[in-house]
């Protein structure tokens, strides 16, 4: 069964950056997609963005806004999240979770596994 884990959180500063990684085990990621979701305090959990493992194609959510990259690892076992220009409004948990394909609608019910969440937080 794929199990994955998020590293890289933290507290940045207003227009800092931060690298986020998503580790897998038990499973090899070439079949899957990874996908970064993020969950404010009160607000529901939202799509931030997604790569296809086998051939590299990626999906965004609106709350990018161009600000953030996802990439996969040369030896496709982890993705990371780059994320630049980090607004206060970015502060959340950040969870990452595969599923066989990035779905345009960002449903939560396509992806199967679901990494515990890392804390970003962004603030002066």
């Amino acid at each position: 069964q794929l199990q994955l884990r998020e590293s890289g959180g933290g507290l940045v500063q207003p227009g800092g950056s931060l690298g986020l990684s998503c580790s897998a085990s038990g499973s090899m990621l070439e079949h899957y997609a990874i996908g970064w979701f993020r969950q404010a305090p009160g607000k529901a959990r939202e799509g931030v963005a997604c790569i296809r493992m086998k051939n590299g194609h990626t999906e965004f959510g609106g709350v990018t806004k161009g600000r953030f990259t996802i990439s996969a690892n040369s030896a496709k076992t982890g993705v990371d999240l780059q994320m630049n220009s980090l607004e206060v409004e970015d502060t959340a948990v950040y969870f990452c979770a595969a599923a066989y394909y990035c779905p345009s609608s960002w449903a939560q019910d396509e992806f199967l596994y679901w990494g515990q969440g890392i804390q970003v937080t962004v603030s002066t």
